[in-house]
């Protein structure tokens, strides 16, 4: 970790294998709310507003949770 860097280790990956996956969700849902970013453009988000990135991230939440609790039925 570099120093200065900010980042404590909370966000690290824990199923790294699981990145690709959640990529592609995350720009599943940015097409769904008609946002303009595309895959593959290095992640850049700066020209969408905090709410925009929010309701994405927010729809992730309520989808993997669906999942885990359709895995526990």
């Amino acid at each position: 970790m570099a120093a200065g860097s900010g980042n404590t280790g909370r966000n690290r990956q824990l199923v790294p294998e699981a990145h690709k996956a959640l990529d592609d969700m995350k720009y599943e849902i940015a097409r769904e709310f008609n946002l303009p970013v595309t895959q593959g453009s290095e992640d850049y988000w700066g020209n969408l507003t905090a709410q925009q990135c929010g309701k994405v991230g927010g729809e992730m939440v309520k989808r993997l949770i669906a999942m885990a609790q359709n895995q526990l039925k």
